[in-house]
């Protein structure tokens, strides 16, 4: 009987050694995906991105892109199951700079059934994730001409989103702050904007609503970025 109970604690105590404690584990990184135009395929703000994400949550951080310079929504509808191939936390969408251009042939409603269709499938598929459409800069000069009605494709955008609980998140206002000259010489085609001035702009305001409130290294980020409430 002694023998058992020697050979059972022996047993108990090799399987505590040998189990890894949870707590030790490193947590699964977040993974966001951005899903666009040319916008997000030569923004060159995913790593930024990365960077301010994971030193604001504490965790690793994946951004991966699906994303191809001159489509539409039309091409969307073909993407959506590579993104859910991705398994995101997030996902981040914007096509109405190129819905929006006259040159492409989508009517307002085209470009809503389409991405209602995009937005349904996307809840359909990754149920639990987080899915925000962006407003991007504005698209000034002769890009900006085919586009007189590119505020009515983000709006009708910002409206399906609404509708399915997920979110938007505005950059344009930032972008309209800056004086004339500054503007032009931030996007030198009328559309795309240089990355280094996109990522000040994009990254804050994405932290502030994927992530929150954060502070790193004991100090708080700056304002812009902490104000607002946790975005759902």
């Amino acid at each position: 009987m002694r023998g058992g109970s020697v050979r059972l604690c022996m047993a108990v105590v090799a399987g505590l050694l040998s189990a890894k404690p949870a707590l030790s584990e490193a947590p699964a990184p977040l993974r966001i995906l951005a899903f666009g135009t040319s916008l997000t395929a030569r923004g060159g703000w995913q790593v930024p991105l990365r960077t301010a994400m994971a030193l604001c949550l504490k965790r690793p951080v994946e951004v991966e892109t699906v994303a191809l310079s001159g489509s539409t929504s039309r091409w969307a509808l073909t993407q959506v199951k590579e993104v859910a191939n991705h398994r995101p936390d997030i996902v981040l969408v914007e096509f109405s700079a190129n819905d929006a251009a006259l040159d492409r042939f989508l009517s307002l409603g085209e470009s809503r059934k389409n991405m209602a269709h995009v937005f349904d499938e996307l809840r359909t598929a990754l149920p639990e994730a987080r899915v925000y459409s962006m407003g991007m800069n504005p698209i000034i000069g002769l890009r900006g001409f085919v586009r007189p009605f590119l505020g009515d494709y983000v709006e009708a955008h910002r409206r399906l989103a609404a509708d399915r609980g997920f979110g938007f998140v505005d950059f344009r206002p930032f972008w309209g702050a800056m004086p004339d000259g500054e503007l032009e010489a931030a996007i030198p085609d009328g559309s795309h904007p240089d990355p280094a001035v996109a990522s000040t702009i994009i990254v804050p305001e994405l932290v502030r609503h994927l992530a929150g409130p954060c502070r790193s290294n004991g100090n708080a980020t700056p304002p812009h970025v902490i104000q607002g409430e946790l975005a759902p």
